[in-house]
């Protein structure tokens, strides 16, 4: 029967992995946008460091994840690698929260009905039936969250149940006793057995949880379990040091080498304090006394805070040293790769940071874009070779920066399942294909103009004053659209639109202007054709900022987001008081700014 034991055991430690998992993803998804904020306004104090660091793994229940997260902010700049050290030190100690959640186990059958309500076997089945009540009966994404972290409290306590119960048939056949008096017999064994288990769960909290679920059994002493437990600090940080070498930069992986360092002097400090404390007989009341959840929990709580205290003053030295393990790399010559290597895969299991790294990208690509349509327009009054170069190499930094975008997109598709941040991604999508397209137009006008200056040719003075007034509506337009894309400004994606038409009307009345000019022999017929392209790729222009802008106005308000033609027939036909009255402004300002024909 012992094997039957065995399954369950093991079946209850994959719940309780299960359990602790959907408890930290829900918890993750539903405070990253705050946690994001707290990490990137975090000062230069150690200590203040070292409450965040605690704090965020106290909610996220993962120093893993707190210090990969700190290690791609490190990796993208946001913040230093001194800044990061007092993280790494809280998120050891805020790790120990859910050794104190799981220490209910101690609670007996005896007592209050509070404390009756406080037992696993109470606990347990109420957060399932609460949670899926929450998930089947409410169906916003936000309460989605929260019925998935209790849910994952319910498996978590359901199977930490099962494990005690199959812990306790084995216990009385002597296996739990004989397998611990080893390890407490050798403390080396016992260090390197919690390190390995710890290693493999990728886990120091579901580690020490089923360190406590062994405990109900009553056999279990502080003589024989202390170096299991601080042995599970080395595997834990292993594992993370592995983690934040990934495709990581110097910086970043010094964090994971801190975090190793300091894991190897807490072990040693713990170990070393042990053994004078148990020679000089100060632990005789404890080390052979029975240990129970609470008592683990308890222990583990007083190492990681005792050493935080002493250890936390000596941050630069760990900082020194890492700087000794990992050697810097050149620096990158690129302008705008620090900003895409900020694009780290650490951050995929955080949506908000991974998008927040995104769209810092998208807004430089959209500046680069209106910068060089900006510089395309100068060249027609000025050729300047240097100006060209400038553009080209921008485009190519434009071109790069979709590329890397998207494809990070295409990474966090992968992971992500709220429909909150499905509509983000989309929306970052079209983005990158329309910002890029404004670098490509911005280019085929400076070549207009390059064309123009090779031939030693130019437009007359009276085309020049019209291309004048009609770069001063696109700046307009796209001014509009880079602040709706900005802030998700609807007041500034609605004067998209209405300015768009007037960009369509003033081109049609250019056309006509010069038709006349070339009927007239003012114009020559080679300038007539690069007229009337440059006239096109400036009609695209604002064809690409509608884009944005409905695409702005379907992200705030989805009930258009599947009848976008419908949406902008509404508009030109007349029906939308705001749009006729933008429109009309725009039109009798920017068409009265033309010059008078003779």
């Amino acid at each position: 029967m012992k094997i039957f034991n065995a399954i369950t055991l093991f079946g209850g430690l994959a719940m309780f992995l299960y359990g602790m998992r959907l408890m930290g993803d829900g918890l993750k998804a539903s405070s990253s946008g705050t946690l994001k904020k707290a990490m990137e306004r975090i000062t230069g104090t150690p200590f203040k460091a070292f409450l965040l660091g605690l704090a965020v793994t106290a909610v996220i229940q993962s120093s893993t994840a707190t210090i990969v997260l700190t290690s791609g902010l490190v990796g993208a700049g946001i913040i230093s690698l001194r800044q990061s050290l007092g993280i790494i030190i809280g998120a050891n100690v805020g790790t120990t929260v859910t050794g104190q959640i799981i220490r209910l186990l101690d609670l007996n059958s005896s007592g209050t009905w509070f404390l009756q309500f406080l037992k696993p076997s109470t606990l347990a089945p109420l957060a399932l039936i609460i949670g899926i009540i929450i998930i089947m009966g409410l169906k916003s994404s936000d309460f989605s969250k929260v019925g998935q972290i209790i849910i994952g409290f319910g498996i978590l306590f359901s199977g930490l149940m099962n494990m005690t119960d199959a812990v306790q048939v084995l216990s009385d056949s002597g296996i739990v006793e004989r397998l611990f008096s080893s390890l407490g017999q050798n403390p080396l064994l016992g260090y390197v057995s919690g390190a390995g288990v710890a290693f493999v769960l990728q886990s120091s909290s579901a580690t020490v949880g089923i360190l406590q679920a062994f405990s109900t059994s009553g056999q279990l002493t502080f003589g024989e379990i202390y170096a299991v437990l601080v042995g599970v600090y080395l595997g834990d940080c292993v594992t993370t040091a592995i983690v934040c070498n990934i495709g990581a930069k110097p910086e970043a992986k010094r964090v994971g080498v801190v975090n190793i360092l300091f894991n190897l002097s807490k072990s040693a400090l713990i170990l070393i304090v042990v053994a004078i404390l148990h020679k000089a007989g100060l632990l005789e009341g404890i080390w052979n006394r029975a240990i129970y959840s609470g008592g683990i929990a308890n222990a583990n709580t007083i190492f990681n805070l005792s050493c935080a205290v002493l250890l936390l003053p000596c941050v630069g030295i760990y900082e020194n040293m890492s700087h000794r393990f990992v050697k810097d790399e050149p620096v990158a010559v690129g302008k705008y790769d620090e900003m895409l290597d900020a694009l780290n895969p650490v951050f995929i299991g955080t949506p908000a940071m991974a998008f927040g790294r995104c769209y810092d990208i998208l807004l430089v690509m959209s500046q680069l874009a209106r910068t060089n349509i900006s510089r395309a327009f100068g060249l027609f009054t000025q050729f300047d070779p240097g100006i060209m170069a400038q553009m080209e190499e921008d485009e190519n930094y434009i071109d790069k920066m979709a590329d890397h975008v998207s494809n990070y997109l295409v990474q966090i598709s992968a992971t992500i399942t709220s429909h909150y941040h499905v509509e983000i991604m989309n929306y970052y999508f079209s983005a990158i294909t329309e910002f890029e397209r404004l670098g490509d137009h911005a280019l085929n006008i400076a070549e207009i103009a390059m064309e123009l200056h090779e031939k030693d040719s130019t437009f007359s003075e009276e085309a020049l004053s019209e291309l004048a007034v009609l770069w001063n509506l696109l700046d307009t337009i796209l001014n509009h659209t880079s602040e709706a894309f900005r802030k998700q400004n609807l007041a500034e994606a609605h004067k998209i639109e209405p300015l768009e038409q007037v960009v369509d009307e003033m081109v049609n009345v250019l056309k006509q202007h010069h038709l006349e000019r070339l009927r007239s022999g003012t114009c020559e017929v080679f300038n007539g054709s690069e007229f009337f392209n440059l006239l096109s790729e400036a009609e695209r222009i604002s064809d690409v900022c509608s884009n944005v802008g409905v695409a702005t106005v379907a992200r705030a308000l989805p009930e258009i987001k599947h009848q976008v033609h419908n949406y902008i027939s509404m508009l030109h036909s007349g029906r939308d008081e705001e749009f006729n009255r933008i429109y009309q402004t725009a039109h009798d300002e920017y068409l009265g700014q033309l010059p008078e024909r003779g």
